[in-house]
């Protein structure tokens, strides 16, 4: 037995039967064509018939169903069928709803006529080339305009009863478009220009119908749209009603869509078309308000979020059954789909791509960004010095804290001031902008928040160990860690790409710059209290092209207070002070890790001592003898270095 007969044929009528699929309900669903059961997948409880029927067809239909509830979910503009549902369901006695489509406010400019006669009365008092957007079933009364075979371009479903149709009209070649809907307003123009149209023919089939596309591209073209008003002011249930009404009725559970859609760099022409589709069905628009804003011309109704506990709040309080989560971009390149999907994974979203800006503005700069490198500033740091450096290409985000002339100061102030920039502003808007130059030239200028860069280095290096060349460090008379010491003391370091260093100690800075390079995505604090080796500091941070580094002038312990928590503390110079040092870091982190270099017996044994006090863990103690050869004559002599001792640890405390 069938408790729902659902007459479809239209969005409305597919969403109804989504929402019944598999759901423990039986529903015939009645639709007039081949194409039209072609759009409704079927499911165990979901049977799908086609055919046109006329009233005693369809009191037929109701009776070996033994259907308990009708429902009318076919075209506004289908009249007939409309009186020939209710009429079956009264002869049977069986209940009918209505789900009418909402129709469309009367705009300026257009041309309303009542039906197909006075549409075709109308174009017969005119000229000019005529776009017909009303389907096959009624061209037959259009070949009633003068001259209609090349005057007229009729745009119908590609299904060949419509086009066999239209055929035997004389409709063909160019003046027979075949293809099925939505269409976007991009499309509308596309086809308005390329049939030189003066003329739009249209019904009012409401939003989810296209017709404010239509209407829009028309207006954006000059060309004027005449409109075949509604055949009658219709009352009837919304979707979302109807599928209310069921779920009491029959017990059903509501079952909810949830779409994260990317949309691209905001322009109108940048949503893919299953982007289009998910939000021309959705029933509520959720995103930051610049992304509700782009999609503003499709009428729904929006909540506006950013942070992810808050969309999902939204969510899971909406009585809204289809809802689009709309997040600028690509969903898989820094968007915030990612926490957002942690949180509603129970939902089963879907999720759809987007064209992100930075495949748009590759394509505008006749790039590849196959060979570079993404990274993204918005509201996060980013290492623009070591991204560059190391690096032929980059294309990085930008946006919050972290704008565009911030960036550029960076690398100005590293050394890396000649590096080519481009930078996007409002791409795929109407007032995207891009401008080009070196990062001095375009320092200071005032650019979008929300821009992208893309920058270009002809001659990248990366650091692919530690140990530098000594060559490599400014020295002047301060004192500097070697490096084959320097090589170790890092890797008992064990840093992280992310990790939070502080140096302490820091003389020329050679540990301080070599811990910024392997920790390209962290921080590292040189704290020296001798002005002219920060001064020495600063310039090797500008020699070697290092952002990451902040130089921090003062006398340990007391110029710890203000740092962040360090992941990994290296102690070159403590001044007599290394037990205050090490409270200091493990007060902000009780799990640090630790290294520490001596070359005195003295600062040895106070690190032993300060080691046994403080309870550190895991330590190793390594004495490095290093002996480097010197020329005399044609032999070559082993002159031995001052012994380092390197003394590894960690605190072994927990977190407050």
């Amino acid at each position: 037995m069938t408790e729902i007969l659902l007459f479809a044929g239209t969005t409305e009528g597919r969403q109804i039967a989504e929402a019944l699929r598999n759901q423990p309900v039986g529903c015939t669903v009645s639709v007039a064509t081949e194409y039209g059961e072609a759009l409704i997948e079927s499911a165990e409880n979901i049977h799908v018939l086609h055919g046109r029927r006329n009233t005693e067809e369809m009191t037929a239909l109701i009776r070996s169903t033994q259907a308990q509830l009708v429902i009318d979910a076919t075209h506004p503009y289908a009249v007939e069928a409309t009186k020939s549902i209710a009429d079956a369901a009264k002869q049977t006695q069986t209940d009918c709803i209505r789900v009418a489509r909402a129709s469309c406010a009367e705009e300026d400019g257009c041309v309303f006529v009542s039906d197909t006669a006075e549409a075709v009365a109308f174009l017969n008092g005119t000229q000019g080339n005529v776009l017909l957007t009303v389907g096959s079933k009624e061209l037959s009364a259009y070949t009633a305009v003068t001259g209609y075979e090349t005057r007229l371009f009729a745009r119908i479903l590609p299904v060949k009863e419509s086009a066999d149709a239209a055929f035997a009209l004389g409709f063909s070649g160019k003046n027979l478009i075949c293809m099925q809907g939505p269409f976007s307003e991009e499309l509308n123009r596309a086809m308005l220009k390329s049939t030189d149209a003066a003329y739009l023919v249209t019904k009012d089939t409401g939003d989810v119908g296209g017709y404010g596309e239509k209407l829009r591209a028309a207006k954006a073209l000059g060309v004027t749209p005449v409109v075949i008003r509604r055949p009658s002011d219709e009352s009837g249930m919304t979707v979302a009603q109807c599928l209310a009404l069921l779920c009491d009725r029959f017990g059903l559970k509501p079952r909810r869509k949830v779409t994260v859609v990317g949309i691209g760099t905001g322009g109108a022409g940048m949503l893919t078309r299953a982007a289009e589709d998910a939000i021309r069905g959705a029933e509520l628009l959720i995103g930051a308000k610049r992304m509700t804003d782009a999609l503003e011309r499709y009428g729904k109704p929006c909540r506006n979020a950013v942070a992810a506990s808050e969309i999902e709040r939204i969510i899971r309080a909406s009585d809204a059954r289809r809802i689009a989560v709309v997040m600028s971009g690509d969903t898989g390149f820094f968007s915030g789909a990612k926490p957002l999907l942690e949180r509603i994974g129970d939902l089963s979203p879907e999720v759809i791509p987007g064209i992100s800006s930075i495949a748009y503005f590759a394509a505008k700069l006749h790039t590849s960004w196959d060979d570079a490198v993404l990274s993204s500033a918005h509201g996060r740091e980013a290492n623009i010095a070591a991204l560059v450096r190391n690096n032929r290409k980059v294309f990085l985000l930008t946006g919050g804290d972290n704008g565009v002339s911030d960036l550029l100061g960076k690398l100005v102030r590293c050394g890396l001031g000649d590096v080519c920039i481009a930078v996007g502003e409002s791409l795929s808007y109407e007032t995207e902008c891009i401008t080009r130059g070196t990062a001095s030239e375009l320092y200071g200028r005032t650019f979008s928040p929300l821009s992208v860069l893309y920058l270009e280095n002809p001659n990248p290096y990366a650091i692919a160990s530690s140990g530098r060349p000594d060559d490599d460090f400014l020295r002047a008379q301060v004192p500097m860690t070697k490096s084959e010491v320097r090589a170790v003391t890092l890797s008992k370091l064990r840093l992280t790409r992310d990790a939070v260093c502080w140096d302490v100690g820091a003389g020329t800075g050679s540990v301080s710059i070599e811990m910024a390079e392997l920790a390209d995505c962290g921080a590292v604090y040189a704290v020296e209290q001798k002005t002219e080796a920060c001064a020495l500091i600063r310039e090797n941070m500008r020699h070697l092209q290092v952002s990451n580094l902040t130089v921090v002038e003062g006398a340990a312990p007391d110029a710890l207070a203000d740092l962040p928590a360090p992941t990994h503390v290296f102690v070159g110079g403590s001044g007599g002070a290394l037990i205050g040092i090490l409270k200091a870091a493990l007060l902000k982190n009780p799990r640090v890790r630790i290294v520490l270099n001596t070359v005195t017996a003295e600062t040895f044994s106070e690190a032993i001592g300060a080691i046994k006090a403080l309870e550190l863990a895991n330590e190793e103690i390594v004495e490095l003898n290093v002996s480097r050869a010197r020329k005399a004559g044609s032999y070559h002599l082993m002159t031995a270095q001052n012994p380092v001792c390197i003394i590894s640890c960690e605190g072994v405390g927990t977190d407050a």
